[in-house]
């Protein structure tokens, strides 16, 4: 993260907002703030932040719609900060687009730590070049796919996660890795939100589990991304680890 970004602060309660202000301040930030979601979608719209951290429980509409709305015209990386704890919530936003989840109270080194990475991510700064295995190309510059020389419409999280795949193909990652590096959850404990990505994504690649082309299922091991002609052998793909390939896209 540069030693100065402009974070956008969205959250109801005074004191909590007020102190945030002030922490990211002392720390060098350029910090704005809004008290409730429409006010900080304009902002988050009129300024163009480097960060938002966002409240689930706003006084005009659910943090979960804000960040839906957020996500249709922006791609500014958010972390939720919220004291809703349960494994719903904190599914339910990073399905939503979040990047990170923070749960109240917390430490200042640590939400600093995890803008640090969030940033990192989405900055490019893992790497601009353009990545071509097989007929899929993707580009992580402009955040671009296509498949046969034809356009993928993929979810901001689809393409992180084909991203991922994609540097590291040939390879098996696990499901772990897949959470810590992609969702920002080293410990774990999101297994079945990768599991649905991984079945959108088949599905916008035009493959299935029981009929992989690019991903395939390693079955107890985790996930390897190959060309077709690249599949090396290895134990035999599980489409049981998998969601089912007709799970709904939750995006708006």
């Amino acid at each position: 993260m540069p030693t100065v970004a402009h974070v956008l602060v969205i959250e109801d309660d005074p004191a909590i907002r007020s102190a945030l202000v002030r922490s990211l301040t002392d720390r060098g930030h350029a910090v704005s703030s809004a008290r409730a979601g429409l006010d900080g979608l304009q902002q988050a719209l009129d300024d163009s932040p480097d960060v938002v951290l966002l409240d689930l429980g706003l006084p005009d509409l659910d943090g979960h719609s804000l960040l839906s709305m957020l996500r249709a015209v922006r791609q500014t990386p958010v972390i939720v900060v919220t004291a809703r704890d349960d494994d719903p919530s904190v599914v339910k936003a990073l399905d939503a687009g979040a990047d990170d989840y923070v749960v109240k109270p917390f430490g200042m080194d640590q939400l600093e730590a995890r803008m640090r990475a969030v940033l990192r991510r989405t900055s490019g700064d893992g790497g601009s070049q353009a990545l071509e295995i097989g007929e899929l190309a993707i580009d992580p510059a402009s955040r671009e796919a296509t498949l046969r020389g034809e356009a993928l419409d993929l979810s901001r999280r689809e393409f992180d996660l084909l991203l991922y795949l994609a540097r590291h193909a040939g390879e098996v990652v696990s499901k772990r890795e897949v959470l810590a590096d992609v969702w920002n959850q080293p410990y774990g404990g999101g297994e079945r939100t990768v599991d649905v990505h991984l079945s959108w994504l088949r599905r916008k690649l035009g493959e299935s589990a029981a009929h992989p082309g690019y991903l395939h299922s390693i079955r107890g091991v985790g996930i390897r991304l190959a060309a077709p002609s690249e599949d090396l052998e290895g134990p035999a793909d599980d489409s049981a680890d998998d969601a089912p390939d007709g799970a709904p896209d939750p995006r708006p």
